[in-house]
């Protein structure tokens, strides 16, 4: 065992194993043999050393956790699922919280409620949920963390029928940069509440989420449909005076993508440019039948794949697409459909670099818009469209130019909508990025919580709201 250097100083023997010796789960160090494993992120663009890593084992590691960071002036990266696109499950130098063992779950089918804990992934807190008939909106890729995807809102398959996964946060625990352990929901601190549902890590480390749960499956009807990339824009037009009226049961997403090999696409698509048409109809599949024929009829479809699957089939669908270590940027847009709009994403389509860059398009509306601005930190609830800007690539090489494509795409539709981005689809923590996330009103509110729980901003590493005297 050796001292660790850090940025701020040289972490000694003594006062790290002082640490452990305080902790019921453990300490991964530089020179330790899983180090390597243990710092890794899903992210592949982010590879960073920590000065440690401690694998929590309850709240009380995370109050330790946190406690230590205070003492040392160590900079903190919380790691849930470890699916930061901005890379912000880990640092150099640093401390890494996480929550990743974290992995408890209590159902109650009577009330509908569930409290789970902080590391756990969309498809752990799925196979539990769904025991009981019961879900809430998750991630579109199980692996996912439930804690960084709720506390930047939460776009999933349910978001129509239930809203945003932190529409359905009913109350977290939290452990704030001065190490109290508090408890925030309509009633006990409420502002911190308000501030959870959709204003990202900036506030504390939340080690359990309680959510509402609705009857969801076990099976649903659900699926995908591809179209040629020509009749892309046929589709795209279509789709969008079919979503005028859309019932709330059926939340579905256009993909703008690159064919891989699969075995259910001709071998002469594989490595065309396709659209992909996703859906999901979260009620009684006989009578989400009729509701998604009109998807079928859009165009000629390459491949039709929608029909009865398991819930948690749905929710795992895209996993093979999406796995770890490839190198990942995201940017974002609210927009409006519009002719103009299509015109620039169909352009910037033919350009992906990649044939694993995507422009996705999120379906909003339903119950997701009923909920009033200003009740969550999240308040961009307009009806339209959510444009999700992939770069994605196998390993560094020409990253860099990936990244610029995603930025330009991004700029080029921004002006079709509001300007606002979506802090969970945003690869930058630049500050205008997070300002561009939150209306003036609902980030100086932000600011105020972040003065009362984090006024030395401990909890940095996040779209951060920074606080006044950081100002």
């Amino acid at each position: 065992m050796m001292s660790i250097d850090t940025a701020r100083g040289v972490l000694g023997d003594a006062t790290v194993a002082e640490l452990e010796a305080g902790l019921r789960g453990t300490v991964v160090r530089p020179d330790d043999t899983a180090y390597d494993e243990a710092r890794a992120v899903w992210n592949g663009a982010h590879d960073k050393h920590p000065a440690l890593i401690v694998r929590c084992a309850g709240t009380a590691d995370v109050v330790r956790a946190v406690e230590f960071a205070r003492s040392q002036d160590l900079r903190v990266a919380v790691r849930g699922g470890a699916h930061s696109i901005a890379g912000f499950s880990t640092v150099d130098d640093g401390i890494v919280i996480d929550l990743s063992p974290m992995k408890g779950a209590l159902v109650d089918p009577r009330r509908r409620r569930a409290v789970a804990q902080g590391g756990l992934t969309w498809g752990e807190f799925d196979q539990e949920t769904q025991a009981f008939g019961l879900a809430v909106t998750g991630g579109l890729v199980s692996s996912t963390g439930i804690a960084g995807f709720t506390l930047g809102g939460g776009v999933g398959w349910l978001l129509r029928r239930h809203g945003l996964a932190s529409d359905n946060l009913t109350a977290a625990e939290v452990v704030t940069a001065d190490g109290r352990v508090v408890r925030a929901d309509e009633q006990e601190h409420p502002e911190l509440f308000w501030a959870l549902r959709g204003g990202g890590g900036n506030f504390g480390v939340v080690t359990s989420f309680e959510y509402e749960l609705h009857p969801v499956g076990p099976q649903i009807l659900g699926g995908l449909i591809v179209y040629p990339q020509a009749q892309a824009r046929q589709v795209i037009t279509g789709w969008r005076e079919l979503i005028a009226d859309m019932p709330d049961e059926l939340t579905t997403l256009i993909n703008l993508t690159t064919a891989p090999p699969l075995p259910f696409l001709p071998p002469e698509v594989h490595g065309t440019r396709v659209l992909v048409l996703v859906g999901m109809y979260a009620g009684d599949p006989a009578a989400g039948e009729p509701v998604v024929g009109p998807l079928r009829r859009l165009g000629t479809p390459i491949a039709d794949l929608m029909g009865p699957m398991p819930y948690t089939g749905m929710q795992s669908m895209l996993d093979p697409l999406w796995t770890a270590g490839a190198h990942n940027y995201f940017t974002s847009a609210f927009i409006e459909p519009s002719d103009a709009s299509v015109d620039a994403l169909l352009r910037h389509h033919l350009a992906t670099p990649t044939p694993s860059s995507e422009l996705h398009l999120h379906q909003l509306g339903g119950a997701y818009a009923r909920v009033p601005a200003d009740a969550t930190a999240f308040s961009q609830r307009e009806p339209g469209v959510l444009c999700n800007v992939i770069a994605r690539s196998p390993d560094a090489t020409d990253f860099d130019a990936h990244v610029a494509w995603a930025r330009d795409t991004r700029r080029d539709i921004a002006h079709h909508g509001h300007g606002a981005m979506y802090v969970n689809f945003t690869g930058d923590a630049a500050e205008d990025r997070v300002r561009a996330s939150y209306p003036d009103a609902v980030h100086e509110r932000l600011v105020r919580v972040k003065d009362a729980y984090d006024p030395t901003n401990m909890f940095r590493l996040n779209q951060n709201i920074r606080p006044s005297a950081a100002a």
